[in-house]
């Protein structure tokens, strides 16, 4: 399956965790911010980016307790390419749905002073 039609099938197939940060994220909702969810890049997909700001957020489950290193070297890929990545884990967002968005907001006001986290 090339990327393309992978990313088309993860949007398709969202995460609970993705499904609810999603719905704060569309339509410009978070600031004036434009996301969008399940971009390529390269050889990766990402979950959420807003491309203004260089920013990516990533939602971990479960799985990713059991690869760190490969999360780790895939996070530094990104930030090589000029972007800050935001790791939430899916169970803070189902249960922390506001610190989430708090997070997210300072991370976008930090990008937009030029200030690298």
């Amino acid at each position: 399956m090339d990327i393309l039609t992978k990313a088309r099938d993860l949007r398709k197939n969202l995460t609970d965790a993705e499904k609810i940060l999603w719905q704060k994220l569309r339509n410009r909702q978070l600031n004036g911010y434009k996301f969008k969810r399940q971009v390529p890049i390269d050889h990766f997909i990402v979950d959420f980016i807003c491309s203004s700001a260089r920013l990516i957020i990533e939602l971990d489950g479960g799985q990713h307790a059991e690869q760190v290193n490969y999360d780790q070297k895939r996070s530094e890929y990104l930030k090589s390419k000029g972007f800050t990545v935001i790791r939430f884990w899916n169970n803070e967002v189902l249960q922390n749905l506001e610190g989430v968005l708090d997070t997210l907001t300072l991370a976008l006001s930090l990008q937009e002073r030029g200030i690298k986290r």
